[in-house]
């Protein structure tokens, strides 16, 4: 019996677990040209960035940069506070506070690399350097229906769990898995960690685990960046979720759905950072039968209403910011953007209730 033990777990280290081929010996050999020939490279992604954002921005950053490139991260604007333990996250540009240095930049890339956002309109104002500038441009992103035209060469997955994974299948295609950092490693396991709420939605892919064990052999503590993600907020954040499910919350229990709103005023109590709200929306979803959770929030900067959207199973959430909320996303996580008040905005959502009320009482 104890030799039958070890002749079988030999027989599972012989076995080497192959990802399947999402990425063509075409567009391997394309990126690979891009990657060699580059010296200067921006690495951008969309406004309001998220872990997936940031993961995949300095996962890609601290590829290129192990290859001897001149690599710069500029952003649209600030990230949540919960991504800042990420290394070189400090010397991510803000274009919006930074804007001179951006352009300099910019001008001097021969390489722009676009990631996690599927049209220039999701980078705001960055999308003029980066539309004006000589340097060639491709885009990696796991959003539907990506604009192609301001791009040289496109990756676009929107079966992707996240643009993170995507940025593995470009490295593992182009061989440089191997060049991959302990801290690259860290950035994409966060970015596919976040994307999917924890692994909860759109990570059924046996390949999503396939590439966390070869990030995992990279040496990072998986459990460690959990918790820099989940438990790194203040005691105002908090209270601020007690408020929203206490005070705030909407259910419709007929409907299996519910929204909650918060104002700037609202904020303002909590002393609200960007990226407090984080994860809120996913939490009415725990109520037994719950098919669908919107979110309202008026932003702390802009005179509009930030929608989010978070549905289970087949229930496309997607289709449902796509109708109601200007925007659209992923099947079970989008979101969109309002200009109206907030009074309006709960109008517009019971209107989608009620659109959707065959699919939501199913």
């Amino acid at each position: 019996m104890i030799c039958d033990f070890y002749y079988s777990i030999s027989l599972v280290t012989k076995f080497e677990i192959m990802l399947k081929q999402k990425i063509n010996s075409q567009e391997a050999a394309a990126i690979k040209k891009y990657f060699d020939s580059c010296k200067n490279v921006v690495v951008t992604a969309h406004t309001s960035p998220d872990g997936d954002a940031i993961g995949s921005c300095l996962g890609l950053y601290e590829y290129l940069k192990r290859k001897g490139k001149n690599v710069t991260v500029i952003v649209p604007n600030y990230f949540p506070d919960f991504l800042h333990w990420m290394k070189d996250a400090d010397k991510v540009v803000l274009f919006e506070r930074q804007k001179t240095l951006s352009y300099n930049i910019i001008n001097m890339a021969d390489l722009i690399c676009c990631l996690d956002f599927n049209e220039m309109s999701r980078i705001d104002e960055l999308a003029l350097p980066i539309s004006k500038a000589k340097a060639k441009k491709i885009l990696i992103d796991h959003h539907l229906n990506p604009n192609k035209s301001p791009f040289d060469f496109v990756i676009s997955r929107p079966e992707a769990s996240s643009t993170c994974e995507l940025v593995f299948r470009v490295l593992d295609a182009i061989g440089g898995v191997d060049q991959l950092t302990f801290a690259g490693a860290e950035d994409l396991y966060a970015g596919m960690f976040t994307d999917t709420g924890g692994f909860s939605f759109n990570s059924n892919e046996p390949d999503v685990f396939v590439i966390i064990s070869e990030l995992l052999r990279k040496g990072i503590d998986k459990d460690l960046i959990n918790r820099r993600i989940n438990n790194n907020f203040s005691p105002d954040r908090l209270r601020l979720v007690g408020y929203v499910l206490y005070e705030k919350l909407q259910v419709f229990p007929d409907l299996h759905a519910s929204f909650f709103t918060m104002t700037k005023e609202e904020l303002a109590q909590f002393n609200y950072l960007k990226g407090d709200m984080e994860g809120i929306v996913n939490m009415p979803l725990q109520i037994k039968g719950h098919k669908l959770s919107i979110s309202l929030r008026e932003d702390t900067e802009k005179p509009v209403i930030r929608v989010s959207a978070r549905s289970v199973d087949d229930l496309p959430c997607n289709e449902i910011c796509a109708q109601f909320f200007n925007g659209g996303g992923h099947k079970n996580a989008s979101g969109g953007t309002l200009e109206c008040s907030m009074e309006e905005a709960i109008e517009i959502t019971k209107k989608a209730f009620e659109a959707w009320r065959e699919e939501l009482i199913k």
